[in-house]
């Protein structure tokens, strides 16, 4: 099989840990008789430094005539004192709004091999942390009207809107309960109902959707009992859906408790097959150049590219297995090191995986 990958290498630390994810990939062409053509695209503070611009047309260009798009991460201190439309995370937001992707998946899975490097007390991690988080995408606050605007008085006064039709609710809420239906048929709806009339509205779509899904077990939980839930007791999660910055702030939380941010990955879509995949965490600048960021979540991104845009479960089954013999084999990076483990560096984990994958 024959595919193009729109590659955005990202800033400060991320083109190390794409570099591994695109030598994985190489191997699982390889190994598979694929071939997987890379296109470099521009984006966040390299688009900036390049064309005075975080997205621009042509190269998101590049990325609707890809089969698919992995990326680094993007943003940094050099470019924190540019203006909003022209920062880094705003590349970020249009290429999202640009490529129609809607749904963000992200799961938090302890490996079991992780478990000591948890924070949470090794009672509550014994009982399993496995559970998706299914955050939309393209819409509510960080796609709605923001201005500052100056009042009779002189202060100033910023406003941000957060916005949400009814049809943006019912598509990512039906990707959430069918998610459910394929894992243990429970799903959480996390608002602020209590607040907010986009929750309200939320959930007056989400009982609508309920029963079509009567083999789902459904919930609903605010936003702040959630972010407490997660730490108290993660096991009585499955699928949690949201909306985009709850998503954005509990997927966070969610992944520190597995071990690591660095081992959690992530896949964007749309109405297609083709899709963003990215890990979760940031581009890492205070170590970048040293060759210890962890590369794991990036190939666990490529990963669950082979498996939801390609079609390519066995080759996506591969690369898991893999980073599941080096963790096996005491194998880590340096942000989720533990007594008796051996610690290697971005290329040298890079190393370990592909020679698992013989």
């Amino acid at each position: 099989m024959e595919k193009n990958i729109a590659v955005i290498w990202g800033d400060c630390a991320s083109p190390e840990i794409v570099r591994q994810a695109l030598r994985v990939l190489d191997k699982v062409a390889e190994k598979y008789g694929h071939t997987f053509h890379y296109i470099d695209t521009a984006m966040g503070g390299e688009a900036i430094d390049k064309y005075g611009d975080p997205l621009p047309q042509h190269e998101l260009d590049k990325c609707l005539a890809a089969d698919s798009v992995l990326l680094g991460a993007v943003g940094g201190p050099k470019w924190e004192g540019m203006p909003g439309d022209k920062r880094p995370e705003k590349g970020l937001l249009r290429l999202r709004a640009g490529m129609g992707l809607y749904s963000n998946s992200r799961p938090a899975k302890i490996w079991p091999q992780l478990a000591p490097a948890s924070p949470l007390k090794p009672e509550i991690v014994a009982q399993g942390i496995d559970f998706i988080i299914v955050r939309e995408l393209t819409g509510g606050v960080y796609f709605g009207e923001h201005r500052t605007d100056t009042l009779p008085s002189g202060e100033k006064q910023a406003v941000d809107l957060m916005p949400y039709s009814e049809h943006e609710i019912e598509r990512i809420g039906r990707i959430g309960f069918e998610t459910a239906q394929k894992r243990r048929k429970k799903l959480c709806c996390v608002d602020k109902a209590n607040v907010l009339d986009t929750s309200r509205l939320w959930r007056a779509v989400m009982h609508r959707l309920q029963a079509e899904y009567p083999d789902v077990e459904y919930s609903e939980m605010f936003v702040d009992n959630c972010a407490m839930q997660i730490v108290k007791n993660p096991a009585q999660f499955d699928v949690i859906v949201t909306e985009n910055m709850f998503g954005d702030i509990l997927s966070d939380e969610a992944s520190m408790i597995t071990g690591s941010i660095g081992m959690i990955p992530s896949s964007s879509l749309g109405e297609g097959t083709r899709g963003l995949y990215e890990p979760i965490h940031g581009s890492a600048p205070d170590i970048a150049g040293k060759d210890v960021v962890n590369p794991t979540a990036c190939i666990l991104s490529a990963a669950m590219m082979l498996r939801y845009s390609f079609g390519m479960a066995a080759e996506a089954d591969c690369i898991e297995a893999a980073v599941g013999k080096v963790l096996d084999a005491g194998l880590r990076t340096a942000d989720n090191m533990s007594e008796g483990c051996t610690c290697l560096g971005c290329a040298a984990m890079g190393d370990a995986i592909l020679q698992a994958m013989d």
